[in-house]
C-alpha cells in the first residue's frame, strides 16, 4: 500500500498540488486511519455488524481554501476497501431525514434506528466534507446518530470550517448539544489545518467574478469557472429550512451553481438565504435580470439573498444585464437598491471571502 505521503508528493511533482508544510503535517493522521481500518474485523452484538475495536475517527477543520476537502479525498481515494463513502454533510443529512421518513411510515418505535442500521451493515469508512450545523433538529439528530455509528464502529472522518467548539454557536437550545461536541472530542482526533493559503481563492485571483451584459460570452465564462471550482461529484443540495425544501440545482464540495429565477423566482424569504449562504462558501449565480418595479418581489428577495452572502462572505460570481449601479434606476426599492450595488461591487474584490 503506498503511502499517502508518496501520493502528496507525485501531485506536487505533476503540479496538482503546492507543497504545503501545514498539510503535511496532517497526513500521519490519515496514515494512522489507513493502518487501523486495515485490521481484521471482529464479530459485533449491535446490528449483528462485523467490526473491529472503535477506531478513532478524525474531526479536520479550518478555514476556506485551506485544503482540508483535498486532503480527506486523496486519504479517500488511496484506501481498497469498497465499504467506504464519501459525501457532503448537507446531502447526508438529507438522506437520513428521508429515511427517518420512510422509517416513520412503518410505524417503528425510533425512527433513527434503522437509518443508522442501515449505514452500519453498509459501511466501515464515513467521510464528510462540510460539517456545519444551523438546524436544531439537525443538531440533534447528528449527535444521537454519530454515537450509533462510531460505537458500533464506524470510522467518521469529517471537515469543517468551524472547531468543533463552535458547531451549533449561539443555536436554539444549543446546551442540548453540548454533550455532542464532548462525545466528537472523545471519539474524533480534533486537528486543525491553519494553512496560511487558501488555494480555492488561488483559482479566482485575477479572474473576473462579475460579467455583464448576460450574454453567451458571460455563459461561457461562467462555465469556465465552474468547470474549474466545481472539483467533486456534481449534484443537486436541497436544504431543509423551517419545513420548506430550497433547491441549489448543482452543488459541489462547497460550491454551488443556480439562476436568478431559481432563488430569487420563488417565494423564499431572509432564513432559506441564510441557509444557502451556511451550506456553500462560492456560489454561481447566471442571469440576474434588470429590475424594476414589474419584478419587485423577485428584486426584493434579491437584495434579502445578497446580504445574506455579504454577511456569509461567500464568494459571489454571477452574470447579469448590466453593471451593478444600472441594474435598478426605476421604481419602488431603486433608491434602497444602492446599497445592494455597492455590496456587490466589495464583493468583486480580489480579497472578498479571504
Amino acid at each position: 500500500m503506498t503511502r499517502l505521503a508518496t501520493l502528496y508528493d507525485h501531485r506536487i511533482a505533476t503540479g496538482a498540488l503546492h507543497d504545503d508544510p501545514v498539510q503535511r503535517a496532517i497526513l500521519p493522521e490519515f496514515e494512522r486511519l489507513r493502518a487501523e481500518l486495515a485490521r481484521p474485523l471482529k464479530k459485533s452484538k449491535l446490528f449483528s455488524r462485523r467490526h473491529p475495536a472503535p477506531i478513532k475517527g478524525l474531526y479536520l477543520w479550518g478555514g476556506v481554501g485551506r485544503g482540508k476537502s483535498m486532503m480527506m479525498d486523496l486519504f479517500f481515494a488511496s484506501l481498497e476497501t469498497p465499504h467506504k463513502r464519501r459525501v457532503h454533510f448537507h446531502a447526508f443529512m438529507q438522506e437520513v431525514h428521508r429515511g427517518m421518513i420512510a422509517a416513520r411510515k412503518q410505524a417503528v418505535d425510533d425512527a433513527l434506528e434503522p437509518v443508522a442500521k442501515d449505514l452500519i451493515e453498509g459501511v466501515r469508512l464515513l467521510c464528510l466534507d462540510e460539517m456545519q450545523i444551523t438546524d436544531i433538529t439537525d443538531a440533534m439528530i447528528v449527535g444521537r446518530l454519530f454515537e450509533m455509528l462510531i460505537k458500533a464502529g464506524v470510522v467518521v472522518v469529517t471537515t469543517s470550517n468551524r472547531p468543533p467548539d463552535d458547531l451549533y454557536k449561539n443555536g436554539l437550545n444549543r446546551q442540548l448539544f453540548v454533550p455532542f461536541i464532548d462525545f466528537l472530542k472523545d471519539h474524533l482526533a480534533i486537528r486543525e489545518l491553519a494553512a496560511a493559503k487558501d488555494y480555492r481563492q488561488d483559482r479566482l485571483t485575477g479572474a473576473e467574478v462579475y460579467f455583464s451584459p448576460a450574454d453567451g460570452e458571460a455563459r461561457a465564462a461562467m462555465d469556465r469557472l465552474w468547470s474549474n471550482l466545481a472539483t467533486a461529484d456534481v449534484a443537486p443540495l436541497t436544504l431543509n429550512v423551517q419545513g420548506r425544501q430550497v433547491e441549489l440545482p448543482q452543488f459541489s464540495g462547497g460550491v454551488a451553481r443556480a439562476t436568478f429565477w431559481d432563488l430569487c423566482g420563488k417565494p423564499l424569504g431572509a432564513a432559506d438565504y441564510l441557509a444557502v449562504a451556511a451550506a456553500v462558501r462560492i456560489l454561481l449565480l447566471d442571469g440576474i435580470p434588470r429590475l424594476s418595479s414589474d419584478n419587485y418581489n423577485e428584486a426584493k428577495r434579491f437584495v434579502t439573498l445578497v446580504d445574506a452572502l455579504y454577511e456569509a462572505r461567500v464568494l459571489l460570481i454571477c452574470s447579469a444585464a448590466d453593471a451593478p449601479e444600472r441594474l435598478y434606476l426605476e421604481g419602488a426599492g431603486s433608491f434602497e437598491f444602492e446599497r445592494t450595488a455597492s455590496r456587490l461591487r466589495e464583493m468583486q474584490s480580489a480579497d472578498w471571502g479571504a
